[in-house]
């Protein structure tokens, strides 16, 4: 796993008015080659052990997304599936704050394109991303590698 430049393809993805931070990593996927991004998604933060789900629910409520709470089949651990194609799939998390969200998972050739999306739309969204931001990648990081494990 690598984090790389987020390509412009996956960034026109986004429903986001527009993106104050983006980042990306790519996943080799050898192991689960028929898998769909969704199921992808599902297996990244749906099958992640309880203590890293509820890290990461507990971390994004603390930031103010507005998170799905009843297991919806239109959503991933809590963030609404926006888009579902054979070639990706886009989550997304509205906010309290003004800080909205989105993950995209995107098959590329063996590997698993993982890019984050944030938009700020005010001073305190800018403010609380800027404290979130230095936790932000190695969570990632984490939740990508086991992930690629299982």
């Amino acid at each position: 796993m690598r984090q790389i430049p987020v390509p412009a393809a996956a960034r026109a993805l986004s429903t986001l008015s527009h993106i104050d931070y983006a980042d990306a990593f790519l996943v080799e996927i050898r192991s689960a080659p028929g898998r769909t991004p969704e199921q992808w998604a599902r297996a990244t933060l749906e099958q992640a052990p309880i203590n890293v789900r509820t890290k990461l629910r507990s971390g994004w409520s603390a930031i103010g997304l507005k998170l799905d709470t009843g297991g919806s089949a239109r959503s991933v651990l809590g963030w609404q599936v926006r888009r579902s194609t054979p070639e990706f799939v886009l989550l997304g998390a509205d906010s309290r704050i003004g800080m909205p969200g989105e993950l995209l998972f995107q098959l590329q050739r063996h590997a698993l394109l993982f890019a984050t999306f944030v938009e700020h739309r005010n001073p305190m969204a800018r403010a609380i991303w800027a404290a979130v931001k230095p936790v932000h990648v190695p969570v990632v990081r984490e939740v990508l590698e086991q992930a690629s494990i299982r």
